[in-house]
């Protein structure tokens, strides 16, 4: 209804913001009544978090830069920042599948994000807006859209637009101000309207928190003075997100608790939470009461200040009861997929499982022993963008691979290795796993199994692909 390959038009969409837009205010703006959530990320690799039912996309460092799920399923915009064309189809390749639309920022006016040739950078830079939207378009499945600000000049800024809706993207979001102003700088409504007026696809409204939208029914009339198809909220939305409720806004302190629902059941950050707690406190956060939110350094203990000590504890203690489920039965969503002659799993090597001198790579070797087969080869590749690494294991004529990236070339090999004996229905080496007698005493002993590269006694022929996909680098026992 709101989005589909032909169509997409909304009403009423939460606004792409740092720290704002994770997934608990995306949901709670949802529940609210928007119609379309975006989310500012950058991002580089793709897992998956059972326990919570979410989509991760996680940084080689672990960190999770962009968490969605089913709730938000057709409704979430991925935004990226970027100035390179080929790196965005990258990323945009990675998320296409987990979002309704990509979108890409051209108006953000911060010096972390221009000085890159991002954001409001790009305004300058006609010809890459073209390369990057053109590119995006013509690479994915899903709508692409831009966020644009407006030009020192109502002629330079529709011309603009008119050459960025060449590029065949779906809609295009205009912020009312030049990349100098703030929000203390009245919104040009005129500007939107003119641009509104010059292309033939929908055109999204911004800017407008301050100076019109102040509850609901000021949206339309946003959206009237603008002579726009929808309205993006920022700052009105941060301060109560219920502002999207037909019914009328509820109050804060009932928003907070809503919000404070969906960090816990998400997991979410708590720094995140106490920002955006804080954000919706606004004059109140000096106060005794937002003080102790502030001096709140976990969920749990933010959830203390707001009496909500019970839920997070029922919480906890579900997530948890899932969490051991999965341990016990297995995961079905980790079963092998079968893609030609490679099976692939998403899998990660987590050092703290295993033994200090056990690996998933030794049992697979020792396996490969006794069965006298060839010793297992691993094939190497490095990611450009982000220098994660992707490992294969050959074995038998068959490839296991990991559809995970891993921050190291060993952890992406003991990945593969895992895919490869799970698969099999053989042991590898966890801590509280029966004893095999794969891996004898004395190789338990060896200090030299010790190390994650297994040299020496563990050493096993490995194939390293460039990040080119055209050069070797082979190391044989």
């Amino acid at each position: 209804k709101i989005l589909n390959s032909q169509n997409y038009f909304f009403l009423t969409a939460l606004a792409p913001m740092v720290r704002v837009g994770t997934l608990p205010m995306r949901l709670l703006a949802l529940d609210y009544g928007a119609d379309i959530v975006y989310c500012e990320v950058r991002m580089d690799i793709y897992t998956h978090t059972y326990v919570l039912e979410t989509v991760d996309f996680v940084a080689p460092d672990e960190r999770v830069m962009f968490r969605t799920c089913s709730k938000e399923k057709g409704r979430v915009v991925f935004q990226m920042g970027t100035a390179d064309p080929e790196r965005a189809l990258v990323v945009a390749k990675l998320v296409e599948n987990d979002v309704a639309a990509v979108d890409v920022n051209m108006g953000c006016p911060k010096e972390y994000s221009t000085k890159g040739g991002m954001g409001s950078a790009l305004l300058s830079d006609p010809e890459k807006i073209e390369a990057i939207l053109s590119t995006l378009v013509n690479g994915i499945s899903k709508p692409v859209t831009c966020k644009i600000r407006i030009l020192p000049t109502l002629e330079d800024t529709v011309n603009l637009v008119k050459r960025i809706e060449k590029t065949g993207v779906a809609a295009i979001a205009v912020h009312g101000r030049m990349k100098e102003e703030r929000p203390r700088h009245p919104v040009h409504c005129d500007y939107i309207q003119a641009v509104a007026e010059s292309v033939s696809i929908p055109v999204i409204a911004n800017g407008g928190s301050s100076d019109i939208v102040k509850t609901f029914e000021d949206i339309e009339k946003f959206r009237a003075a603008a002579g726009a198809s929808s309205v993006m909220l920022a700052r009105a939305a941060m301060w109560n997100p219920s502002i999207f409720r037909q019914q009328g806004a509820l109050s804060v302190d009932e928003v907070m608790e809503d919000y404070i629902r969906y960090a816990v059941r998400y997991d979410n950050n708590p720094f995140n939470t106490k920002y955006c707690l804080c954000q919706m406190l606004r004059d109140r956060v000096e106060s005794p009461f937002g003080k102790r939110l502030h001096a709140a350094q976990t969920n749990e203990e933010i959830c203390e200040v707001f009496g909500m000590t019970d839920f997070y504890n029922k919480t906890k203690a579900e997530l948890e009861a899932r969490k051991a489920a999965l341990q016990t039965n297995g995961d079905q969503t980790e079963q092998p997929k079968h893609e030609d002659d490679l099976i692939t799993m998403p899998v990660r090597f987590e050092r703290r499982d295993y033994p200090p001198q056990i690996t998933p790579k030794m049992y697979l070797l020792e396996w490969s022993r006794k069965e006298k087969l060839d010793q297992p080869v691993y094939e190497t590749e490095q990611r450009t963008q982000d220098r994660a690494f992707q490992s294969t294991v050959i074995i038998d004529s068959k490839k296991y691979r990991s559809a995970l990236w891993e921050k190291s070339k060993k952890f992406a090999e003991q990945a593969a290795a895992i895919v490869c004996l799970r698969t099999l229905g053989l042991p590898e080496g966890r801590i509280g796993e029966e004893h095999s007698g794969l891996v004898n005493k004395r190789k338990r002993d060896d200090k030299k199994c010790a190390a994650l590269d297994d040299s020496d006694l563990c050493r096993q022929p490995f194939i390293q692909k460039n990040n080119n996909g055209d050069g070797f680098r082979q190391n044989g026992v």
